[in-house]
This record gives C-alpha cells, sequence and structure tokens, in this order.
C-alpha cells in the first residue's frame, strides 16, 4: 500500500511506488496536553484534551469540485474518475476506518508532554515547488513523472503525499504540528494499491543548540543529531503501543531526499514483520529553504489505509470508498474492530495482449483500465513478456479480474468493459492489441 510523508512516496516507489526498536516506548505517564486542530471548517471549541481552532474561512467543500482538477490545459491528466474522489474527507468521518485511526493518532499526540498542532484543511492542490523542490526531490526522479503524479498544469499538481505542506508549516513558525489528507499517485493494481490515499506526516523542531552549527558527516555523528533521533524513535514505539498494543519493533536504516539520517520502522503483529512508517532527522537543506536553518528537528510519515488495513483486518483497499451501508454500519467512532466480510462474488478473468510501443508506461495502462472498468478492477498481473528475435518488438499480456464487492458480475458486462479497453488502448496508448 500505497504505506507518507514524502518518504512514503520513495518507499512505495522502491517495492510498491501507503514507514522504532531499540528502545521501549515511554513507560511513565504522561500528563495530558492540548493539541490545536487547525481545520477550514471546524469551529473554536475547548476540551480537556484537544483545542480545535479555526485559521482559515476556505470552505472544505470547494475541494470536492471535480472541475477544480480536471482542466483545459496540455499537461493535465486528470480523468474523471479521480477528480471525482478529491474531497471526500474520509479521515474526518468519526466512524470510518481512516477516522478512527486518524483520531486514535490525535489522541496519543495530545496525551504528550508538548503541544502539538494538527493541520486538516490544506488544499489538495499544491505547486511543484511544495512536493518535490522544497523536499529537495531531484527533477530527474521517477515521482516526477506523469506516469506517477496527477498534474492540473505546468505549476501545480494533486499533492503526492503530505510532505508537500512540511515547508509551508515551518516557514509559518510552526514548530511542533501533524498534517492528515488525501493523496495521489498513479499506481499498479490490487487489493492494496489504489490512486488515492491518505497519509499522516509528523515534525517537531528542537530549541536552538551549539551544535547546530555543524553541517555534513559532523552534524551527523554529534550528540544532538543523535539525541533528535532518539527522541524520534521513543515518540513513535509509543505511537505503534497505542495502535497496536506493546508489540516488538525493529528499526533499519533507509534514505530520503527530505531527512539525513533517515530510517524506517517496523512491527511484528500477529507473528509477521509489517513496515508502518518512515521517519529521519530533517536535512538541513530542507530547513534552510523554509527559513529555519537555525533549528533542527525530526519528520515521519505513516499511511492511513495502511494501518487501517492492518487494525481492521480490511482486506481490499477499494472497500475504504465504498458507499455500502454494509461495510460503514461495521464501525464506530473511538473502536476498532475486525471487518466482517458481507460478499464472495465470484471473479471474471480477462487476458489482453499488445506489442509496447516506444516509451510504454505501465502506470498509463493501469489508468486506462480504471478509467474504463473503475472499481470493478480488482487486480492486473503481467502474465507473460517476450521479445520477437527478428524484430525486436516486446510484447506484454496482462490478466485482468473484474470483481464487484457488491454484486456478481455478468459476462455481456464484462466483455463490454473489455472490449471498450482494447479499443481505447489502440487509440489512446497507440498498443498495438494482439
Amino acid at each position: 500500500m500505497k504505506v507518507s510523508m514524502a518518504m512514503m512516496m520513495l518507499l512505495s516507489l522502491a517495492t510498491r511506488r501507503s514507514v522504532t526498536t531499540a528502545f521501549r516506548a515511554t513507560t511513565c505517564t504522561p500528563r495530558l496536553a492540548s493539541m490545536r486542530t487547525l481545520s477550514t471548517t471546524t469551529t473554536t471549541t475547548t476540551t480537556t484534551t484537544t483545542r480545535l481552532l479555526s485559521t482559515t474561512t476556505v470552505d472544505k467543500s470547494v475541494y470536492a469540485n471535480p472541475e477544480r482538477y480536471s482542466i483545459d490545459h496540455p499537461l493535465n491528466n486528470i480523468p474523471p474518475h479521480i477528480a471525482a474522489l478529491v474531497g471526500r474527507g474520509l479521515h474526518e468521518k468519526a466512524d470510518h476506518p481512516l477516522g478512527i485511526i486518524n483520531a486514535k493518532i490525535k489522541e496519543y499526540f495530545a496525551s504528550l508532554d508538548e503541544e502539538y498542532e494538527f493541520f486538516l484543511g490544506e488544499d489538495p492542490i499544491v505547486t511543484y515547488k511544495q512536493c518535490f523542490d522544497d523536499l529537495r526531490i531531484p527533477p530527474e526522479h521517477p515521482g516526477r513523472s506523469p506516469s506517477d503524479t496527477y498534474y492540473i498544469d505546468d505549476t501545480t499538481l494533486l499533492r503526492t503525499h503530505t510532505s508537500a505542506h512540511q515547508s509551508q508549516h515551518l516557514a509559518q513558525g510552526h514548530e511542533r504540528f501533524l498534517c492528515a489528507g488525501d493523496v495521489y499517485r498513479r499506481d499498479e493494481i490490487d487489493a492494496s494499491h489504489y490512486p488515492a490515499f491518505h497519509q499522516l506526516e509528523g515534525v517537531k523542531l528542537f530549541p536552538q543548540h551549539a551544535d547546530h552549527d555543524l553541517t555534513g558527516e559532523e552534524w551527523l555523528q554529534s550528540a544532538e543529531c543523535e539525541a533528535i533521533k532518539t527522541d524520534l524513535k521513543n515518540t513513535l514505539e509509543g505511537l505503534m503501543d497505542h495502535l497496536f498494543g506493546p508489540v516488538e519493533k525493529k528499526w533499519s536504516e533507509d534514505y530520503f531526499p527530505f531527512t539525513d539520517p533517515s530510517m524506517e520502522c517496523e512491527i511484528l503483529y500477529n507473528g509477521e514483520w509489517l513496515e508502518v512508517l518512515g521517519c529521519g532527522v530533517i536535512h538541513t537543506e530542507v530547513l534552510d529553504m523554509a527559513g529555519r536553518g537555525d533549528r533542527r528537528g525530526w519528520a515521519f510519515g505513516l499511511g492511513l489505509e495502511r494501518l487501517a488495513m492492518i487494525l481492521f483486518e480490511i482486506p481490499d483497499i477499494r472497500l475504504f470508498w465504498t458507499d455500502d451501508k454494509r461495510f460503514h454500519e461495521q464501525f464506530e467512532e473511538g473502536k476498532i474492530t475486525k471487518f466482517k466480510s458481507y460478499s464472495k462474488y465470484p471473479p471474471c478473468y480477462k487476458d489482453i495482449a499488445f506489442w509496447l510501443p516506444e516509451g510504454y508506461e505501465e502506470n498509463d495502462f493501469f489508468e486506462l483500465a480504471r478509467g474504463v472498468a473503475g472499481d470493478l478492477v480488482e487486480k492486473i498481473d503481467l502474465t507473460d513478456e517476450f521479445t520477437h528475435p527478428k524484430t525486436n518488438k516486446t510484447s506484454k499480456c496482462y490478466r485482468i479480474t473484474y470483481r464487484s464487492m457488491d454484486r456478481s458480475l455478468t459476462d455481456d458486462e464484462i466483455n463490454a468493459l473489455q472490449e471498450d479497453l482494447r479499443s481505447k488502448s489502440e487509440s489512446e496508448l497507440k498498443l498495438e492489441v494482439r
């Protein structure tokens, strides 16, 4: 699954494309602290643990207007089925699995000694600079490709990670905050990948320290860098225990362009090691670009679907987007309950094979299939690939699994969809269908 912050993008680009343990979680009882939730629609209220503050007059219902995203521009590659997903705010619904996980993470950070702000209402449209440049993601990175990212025009796109707002909030003077939202990426098609999903980002800055003048290897070997790293691990180990109960954790080094050093966390849950988040000490250049070069800090990111699929035992990521009451009536605010499957409808398999044109991108074919059949496409597997010895042309054959979560599909229905896919593969992608 698509496991946030920009580091989740890179984790998943390498494997998917939504990740502490030498130290145990803090055992002392934390005193309750206030957390400010910054949202476009909430009113100002106060409880024993949370202050909710409105920071903008923008109505988030504006985000749910598909016409904002599918505009007439030569670089726009946002199809109607993606534009229709934006702004649904699943992570804000109190009785939705994503909203329940989101609330539990807020609950944990509200229990810590320090106050964290919680941003909930940022516009899903961001600039190239926010999404890539501010995070040291180089121009040649595959995440910038139109086959991976949904572009609106020559300056803006649908955010591919919540990290796109990190530098924005740092530049505005915020020092400890969480940021959750829906993010969008073209991707493969299976039970754990979907072009729209949700991430949560966390950032913490530390007071000025003498070691802040250090750079490069000297900074990485400094006592302050190690102290920030330790604080990060302790904080996230506590979060994992809060969500999963006491679990064994494992840390490994990783690489992200926006943190250094960088790490990923795995937990041992139900006998299996699972990647859950990516994190690290914020790269000094990222802080410099945000006008906070005099400070140091950490950042982490995680995928809400990833955690929800584990905790609620939800087998298919498409279910998060369903309107079927048989799904939604199983969940209640504040409670983690195991999902009970309500459908066992049979799959329908169809194969498609074609010769590859120059510059073929697999994600473009996956996106076309989603556009034709929507969520009826459960999975697409590559079943065969060969290169003709004389023409040197390469052919690929894919098996498409069609299955509805709500009803049985008819042969006529699937045959019509398959024929439409074959036709559009030739006309739109210039594939030579066999």
